[in-house]
């Protein structure tokens, strides 16, 4: 740490009016209880950050994952320092309430911002009550409960649709002057659904080598971390504010322009394709969303690209905020059965807090395969997703839904186990953002409670808006097992779909389905269970042999 030691001064205490908390999602000077004033300077707030070994044994997160956040609060400490800030950083191995309520007795009451993470909440809001922290809400956000409220929070199910319009309605944001949306259609989703064509050249993504401080924040995780899975990339670890603004110049240049038509499209060939990958310093702070959604409508890009990347900020996002707050991270008000099988971690070797009790609307209770964690499953498709999670942190979000998501959900994976692999591997994961994203739209755990349908599909749609098929060693036309396990999956649950007139035609194809087929399915999905569960990539002979077999066998829970 010597190269941060050096450059991070001693905390000048005299002439400060206020101590300020700075969490490690909140990495922006202009936000928060920090901002300056006329009447109080920058040089009269200090500010308070905290690096925390305990942090890092609550879950097993990818060493990238670690190395951002660590370099981009180091980095930001700095920057603080240089625009007038007195700051301290303490470095700690117990949590944050106990490292703040022993700071608070020697500064007096902490300000701070109220936090994203419901965990961290849950946390420090005793302090709150007893005066420790004088908490302000969080001013990251666009929308607000009332917001909520008002357009979807007596209408359950909730949908993002109609929140989605309220948003855009009250913050102007491609809209007409008599609130309606520019281009008559308030989402243009239906244009954006191109399958990789190679029509148009791939952007080049930008890198960012590391300075001094990078390069500690990086052995200090190969070395004190190693035991957590992925591995650093350090000319992939944007780490200061300018590097920030780097990467939203490369998305709006690079990316933006056709990020519409491809939106859903899957390649091999390139792990973004025209996805912003701005979602990792969105959820640090060092962008905001604000600023963000502004510089897209005033852009010169298409509609459609414009419309897809809003929906997904000022819709998507502080949508699925709100669900986690309404429910209490999903805990309250789902109605659904609860799962308490699950293993800590995901199943990732190691002491790791027990899972909490969670919903499961399907009640799936297949443990997480390996396959997720590196082992190869035999299938290029979730190969080729898991290796570019486990080298990146990181994945669009087509991939995230239709390929991890829709195979935990189709395997019948525990969807506590999938939310905790999700929330440990990727670099913009926090609770609200996974709980939501996989509990919910991923696995269908939480029933209608925001999805009108789970989001599953077969061999078909894999083979259509993605490419791995051609490196696979299934035919998609012929040994490929998905297929077999969509219809196995809606065989398990049709009762429960039952009146979802989304899932109409679905279920009504397999009632056309013999009798004989249905029992192969059902003897395929149990040997992909079986196989996986083993640790075995699966090969089309597994596949030929259980389309042939004798009676259909469910999988065992150990299994």
């Amino acid at each position: 740490m010597g190269a941060f030691r050096d450059a991070l001064k001693p905390a000048n205490c005299e002439g400060v009016q206020r101590w300020c908390y700075v969490h490690p999602d909140q990495l922006n000077l202009d936000v928060g209880p920090w901002r300056p004033t006329p009447e109080r300077p920058r040089s009269s707030i200090g500010l308070v950050l905290i690096e925390t070994s305990w942090k890092a044994n609550q879950r097993p997160y990818h060493q990238q994952k670690l190395a951002l956040v660590l370099t981009n609060l180091r980095h930001f400490a700095l920057e603080a320092q240089e625009a007038g800030h007195p700051v301290m950083v303490l470095h700690d191995d117990r949590p944050y309430e106990t490292v703040l309520a022993a700071q608070a007795d020697l500064l007096g009451p902490i300000h701070a911002m109220r936090w994203a993470e419901r965990e961290t909440r849950l946390a420090l809001e005793p302090l709150e009550a007893k005066g420790a922290l004088m908490v302000e809400e969080h001013t990251g956000w666009l929308t607000d409960r009332a917001l909520f409220d008002r357009a979807v929070g007596n209408k359950r199910p909730w949908r993002m649709d109609a929140f989605y319009r309220e948003a855009r309605k009250v913050h102007g944001i491609l809209v007409t002057e008599d609130g309606k949306p520019i281009g008559g259609k308030w989402s243009l989703d239906a244009e954006n659904r191109l399958p990789w064509d190679g029509a148009v050249p791939l952007p080049e993504v930008p890198t960012f080598p590391p300075d001094a401080i990078t390069q500690e924040v990086v052995e200090t995780v190969e070395t004190r971390y190693a035991d957590h899975p992925g591995r650093v990339t350090p000319h992939d670890l944007p780490a200061s504010a300018m590097d920030a603004e780097r990467a939203w110049r490369w998305a709006l240049d690079e990316a933006m322009p056709y990020f519409g038509p491809y939106e859903d499209a899957m390649t091999v060939q390139h792990r973004s394709l025209f996805h912003t990958r701005i979602a990792t310093l969105l959820n640090l702070g060092r962008l905001q969303a604000g600023r963000v959604v502004r510089d897209v409508q005033q852009a010169e890009l298409a509609l459609n690209s414009k419309e897809g990347f809003i929906r997904q900020v000022l819709g998507w996002r502080e949508f699925i905020r709100h669900v986690h707050d309404a429910t209490e991270g999903l805990t309250e008000h789902v109605h659904v059965g609860m799962s308490t099988t699950s293993r800590p971690a995901g199943g990732w070797p190691g002491a790791w807090p027990d899972a909490p009790p969670t919903v499961n609307a399907l009640a799936d209770d297949v443990p997480l395969p390996q396959a997720y964690w590196g082992a190869k499953s035999g299938l290029a498709c979730l190969d080729d997703v898991t290796q570019a999670v486990l080298e990146d942190g990181w994945t669009h979000h087509i991939p995230r839904l239709m390929v991890l998501a829709n195979l935990g959900t189709l395997i019948g994976v525990r969807p506590r186990e999938l939310t905790d692999w999700f929330w440990a591997m990727f670099t913009d994961a926090y609770d609200w953002v996974v709980e939501p994203n996989v509990l919910a739209m991923g696995t269908y755990a939480t029933g209608p409670l925001m999805s009108t349908k789970p989001y599953v599909c077969g061999t078909p749609y894999l083979k259509r808006m993605g490419d791995a098929c051609k490196g696979c060693a299934f035919s998609p036309s012929s040994t490929c097992p998905i297929s077999d396990m969509y219809w196995a999956f809606l065989a398990r649950h049709a009762p429960l779909f039952e009146g979802n007139f989304r899932m109409t035609m679905p279920l009504r194809t397999l009632a056309k389905r013999s009798p004989e087929k249905r029992e192969a399915d059902a003897r395929v999905h149990a040997t992909v269970v079986d196989v996986l569960g083993q640790g075995r990539a699966l090969t089309p002979q597994d596949v030929k042999q259980a389309r042939a077999g004798g009676r259909a066998t469910e999988p065992s829970p150990a299994q």
